[in-house]
């Protein structure tokens, strides 16, 4: 594995890790399992990385002909994931995010804490961008690695959501949420000139 591989290891752990916002689900998951037993909490939190985890790997795996069928460009691809990601960022700075409710007769680890909680349309453009990226069989296996690691990073937040948030309290999610914010923000901002670059090159 070169220095390379790292690299897009550690850019799609980080975007994903902004994007899902692991200390942002831990309020909304105590919320969502609010009367439910440790042992059922942890199984929740299971399931729904479990959920967020399969779905992310099917459009990795097959976004790419979903786009070339649709005859959708990376260029346009990038900018429309940008402007999105860039939505999603101004909601996490002025806490606007819309909060998901549970529904009736629905597992909420898989509606609405696997999607679109988790894997929602940011963590979705962001993984078919990083998959035009693979050349090789290395960066294949970085960007598999950096896919796991988030989702593992976005379990131990839920299983262990309980004993955080007395730590930090709502305070501390708030901040951590806003950093976040400003850091997506900054990565949207990339893919939107990344694309402008790459339709002024190809004009």
């Amino acid at each position: 594995m070169t220095a390379a591989d790292g690299k897009l290891f550690v850019e799609v752990f980080v975007t994903l890790f902004v994007i899902m916002d692991p200390p942002g689900t831990i309020p909304l998951f105590l919320s969502l399992t609010s009367g439910r037993s440790h042992r059922m909490r942890k199984r929740l939190a299971g399931q729904a990385v479990l959920v967020a985890l399969v779905v992310i790997v099917v459009f990795a795996l097959f976004g790419q002909s979903i786009l070339r069928y649709l005859g959708i460009t990376l260029p346009a691809m990038q900018a429309a994931g940008g402007l999105l990601l860039l939505l999603v960022a101004l909601e996490l700075l002025t806490g606007k995010a819309d909060e998901p409710v549970e529904t009736a007769n629905v597992n909420v680890a898989l509606v609405p804490l696997g999607t679109p909680l988790l894997a929602g349309p940011g963590a979705i453009v962001a993984t078919i961008v990083f998959v035009q990226r693979v050349d090789d069989t290395w960066e294949a296996a970085a960007l598999g690695a950096g896919i796991v690691a988030v989702h593992f990073v976005l379990w131990l937040f839920m299983r262990f959501s309980v004993v955080i948030i007395r730590v930090i309290k709502d305070s501390g999610v708030t901040l951590i949420t806003r950093i976040a914010g400003l850091l997506l923000s900054a990565i949207a901002v990339q893919l939107v000139a990344d694309a402008v670059t790459a339709f002024v090159q190809g004009a």
